[in-house]
């Protein structure tokens, strides 16, 4: 340090660190989760375009498994993302000063706080929204969080940030997530199991799903129903795909929205919404029949959209088809929406 204070020597930039190729820790990949095709290509599919998701059903049917495998399947950051999400985990204390190469991975209690799930505090600080930004966050048993915890989601859900004000100062927090929820269809976690009985009155299942308001609802893209699978099933289920595998196709997705139009396709809203979005032919046909029936609100009709857009870039097609209408359409299909 002297020496280079003095003019006697040179300092050469330090030169950020090689990315190592292992996107996930050794263990968690897709293939060790045998069955649940349906539930895969949701995640897929979120994982594309960055969308929320809600995974409902009975206790051992793979939920968790399948959301810590998540993060395996999303393309690596880039290095603008890699400073953005180093800034607010310094501005959290967490980490040791060297950058953030992969995707955060979230997964609070049920018991944390409001301010420990959105931010703030006396001495304002981000939360496990933005501590995920960039990334998944996870909520495992969503209705066990509070409801005031879960409100405060609304906002950063929609606008990608948080905003605290205090008297002194008003921080603004990144919180770009792709949420990812699980939850038991009901208190005993058995209502729709094949091989167990329910033994929930309806009065008992409608408050246990009322603890997630309509509103927070509303700002997810697919519902996913995780069903147990029988021995059969499991013993008959071939090789399971890698994560590698379905990595690259979410990674081209993500290019061709980035190209088009330099975001995921989650944060499409508007006019450009419109453009990127457009249906045309037995797409738009299909679409307008199911808005009728299936009574989508405003938001819902436009997240619908943008998932049949993400499906459509999985596939490689520019202009969306009616099959990739109709995949979208089928993941808004549950007992959670419209209630």
């Amino acid at each position: 340090a002297v020496e280079f204070l003095g003019d006697s020597a040179r300092v050469c930039p330090a030169e950020p660190a090689v990315e190592d190729g292992r996107p996930v820790e050794a263990g968690e990949d897709f293939a060790d989760v045998a069955g649940q095709r349906y539930a895969k290509r949701a995640l897929e599919v979120a994982a594309a375009g960055a969308h929320n998701v809600v995974m409902s059903g009975p206790p051992g049917s793979g939920k968790t498994m399948l959301a810590r495998r998540m993060p395996g399947i999303l393309p690596p950051l880039t290095m603008e993302e890699r400073i953005e999400v180093t800034k607010v985990h310094s501005a959290s204390g967490e980490g040791n000063g060297t950058l953030v190469t992969r995707r955060p991975f979230r997964a609070p209690h049920h018991t944390v706080s409001t301010s420990g799930l959105a931010g703030g505090g006396s001495n304002p600080r981000p939360g496990e929204v933005s501590l995920a930004h960039h990334g998944v966050l996870f909520l495992d048993e969503l209705p066990e969080f509070s409801r005031t915890a879960l409100e405060a989601l609304r906002q950063p859900l929609e606008d990608g940030q948080v905003t605290i004000s205090r008297v002194a100062a008003t921080l603004t927090y990144p919180a770009r997530v792709t949420l990812l929820c699980s939850m038991n269809p009901c208190p005993c976690g058995y209502a729709g199991d094949r091989r167990k009985v329910c033994r929930c009155t309806a009065g008992q299942i409608e408050r246990y799903q009322g603890r997630i308001s309509g509103p927070l609802l509303d700002r997810m893209d697919l519902f996913v129903d995780v069903p147990r699978l029988t021995r059969q099933e499991l013993r008959e289920e071939r090789q399971a795909e890698e994560s590698s595998s379905v990595r690259k196709r979410v990674s081209g997705a993500r290019g061709i929205q980035a190209l088009r139009q330099g975001s995921p396709n989650s944060a499409l809203s508007g006019r450009r919404l419109r453009e990127v979005c457009a249906l045309r032919g037995d797409a738009e046909t299909l679409f307008s029949r199911a808005v009728d029936r299936m009574g989508l609100s405003g938001r819902g009709h436009d997240r619908v959209l943008r998932v049949a857009r993400t499906v459509a870039d999985l596939s490689g097609e520019e202009e969306i088809a009616a099959e990739h209408v109709a995949e979208a359409l089928n993941y808004r299909r549950s007992h959670l929406v419209g209630r």
